[in-house]
C-alpha cells in the first residue's frame, strides 16, 4: 500500500495562481512600514473629513476668540502650561487671540489635505490622459504633447504660483491654489505613463485586440489603461506629499490661504514670532505636517517597490 505524501510545491502552486493585485496586497501586508502609514494617513483624512464634528467636540470653533485663555499682561501668552493645554482647550490656544488650537488644526488639515487631494486628482487624470495618449498615438500627438510636458517642466513654477496667488485678490483661494498646483504637475506622471504605453502597445494582446477590430478607445480603457494602473498608482501616493508641502509652502509665504481660514502652513509661518515664549503653537501643526507628509512617503515608496520595480530601481 502506498501512501500520499504532501509536499511543499503546494505553497508556491497556491502563490501562483493569485492575481498580481492579490500578490501586491499580500506583499505590502507584510510590511510594518506600511500598516504604520495606512494607519496615521486613515487618522488625519478621518479627522480633515470630520472636523466639524471634532470641532464641535472640543467645544470651539477656529474663529473664536478666548481672551480668558491668554494673560494680556504678557503679550498674550497662553495661561498655563504647553500653550493653554487644559481640559478645555485640549491642545492649547494661539497666543494673542486664545483661539483653540485643537480646532485650528482639525480645520486647517481639512483645508491643506483638501487642497492637495484635489490638486493630486487633477494631476493624474491630466497626466495619464497626455501620457496615453502621447505614447500610444505616437506621431505629431506625441511631439506635441511631449513638447508641452517639457516647457511645463522648465517653467519656474514657484515663482508663477507665488506671482498668481499675490495678484489674483477677489478670487476662491482654495479653488485658485488647487488649479495652480495641479497646473505644473502633470508632466512628471505623463512621462512615466508615456513611457509605460510605449512598452504596452506592441504587446501580442494588443496586436490581438487591433487585429479583431477593436478601436483606439477600446484598446486604450481595456489594454493599455489597466496595464500603467500600478505605476499610477504608485506615483500618485508619492505626489500627494509633495502637494501638501507646496499648499503649506504657499501658506507660509503669505500667498496661499488667507485667514481666518485656517491652513497648517499658515499656523506655521505665525507660529514662528513666538517660538521662543510658545513653542508648542509651532510644534503642533509642524508634526501634522511632518506626519502626513512622512505616511504619504513611505506608503507610497512601498507601493513603488510592489507595484513598479523596474521604476523602483532607475
Amino acid at each position: 500500500m502506498t501512501t500520499l505524501v504532501k509536499t511543499p510545491v503546494d505553497a508556491p502552486v497556491a502563490a501562483a495562481g493569485r492575481g498580481p493585485w492579490g500578490l501586491a496586497r499580500a506583499e505590502l501586508r507584510r510590511r510594518t512600514s506600511v500598516k504604520i502609514s495606512l494607519a496615521v494617513v486613515a487618522l488625519f483624512l478621518l479627522m480633515a473629513a470630520g472636523a466639524p464634528l471634532l470641532g464641535a467636540l472640543g467645544g470651539w470653533s477656529p474663529d473664536t476668540f478666548d481672551k480668558s485663555a491668554v494673560d494680556p499682561y504678557l503679550g498674550g501668552q497662553p495661561l498655563g502650561p504647553l500653550g493653554g493645554i487644559s481640559a478645555d482647550h485640549w491642545l492649547g490656544v494661539e497666543p494673542v487671540t486664545g483661539r483653540d488650537l485643537f480646532a485650528r488644526v482639525v480645520y486647517g488639515a481639512q483645508v491643506s489635505l483638501l487642497i492637495a487631494l484635489t490638486a493630486t486628482a487633477i494631476v493624474v487624470v491630466a497626466g495619464t490622459a497626455a501620457g496615453i495618449a502621447a505614447g500610444y498615438f505616437g506621431g505629431r500627438t506625441d511631439t506635441v504633447l511631449s513638447r508641452l510636458m517639457d516647457l511645463t517642466m522648465s517653467f519656474p513654477s514657484l515663482i508663477f504660483m507665488i506671482a498668481m496667488m499675490s495678484v489674483a485678490k477677489d478670487v476662491n483661494r482654495i479653488l485658485l491654489m488647487t488649479a495652480v498646483i495641479g497646473l505644473f504637475g502633470w508632466p512628471g506622471i505623463a512621462r512615466v505613463v508615456r513611457g509605460q504605453t510605449l512598452s504596452l502597445k506592441h504587446r501580442e494582446y494588443v496586436d490581438a485586440a487591433r487585429v479583431g477590430g477593436s478601436g483606439p478607445w477600446r484598446i486604450l480603457s481595456r489594454d493599455i489603461l489597466p496595464g500603467v494602473a500600478g505605476p499610477v498608482i504608485a506615483y500618485t501616493t508619492l505626489i500627494v506629499p509633495g502637494m501638501i508641502a507646496t499648499e503649506a509652502a504657499l501658506s507660509y509665504l503669505g500667498v496661499g490661504v488667507r485667514p481666518p481660514t485656517p491652513s497648517w502652513g499658515q499656523m506655521i509661518a505665525e507660529s514662528v514670532s513666538f517660538y521662543d515664549t510658545d513653542p508648542m503653537y509651532f510644534i503642533i501643526p509642524s508634526s501634522c505636517l511632518f506626519l502626513t507628509v512622512l505616511a504619504f512617503t513611505l506608503l507610497g515608496d512601498a507601493l513603488r517597490d510592489v507595484l513598479d520595480p523596474r521604476g523602483s530601481r532607475t
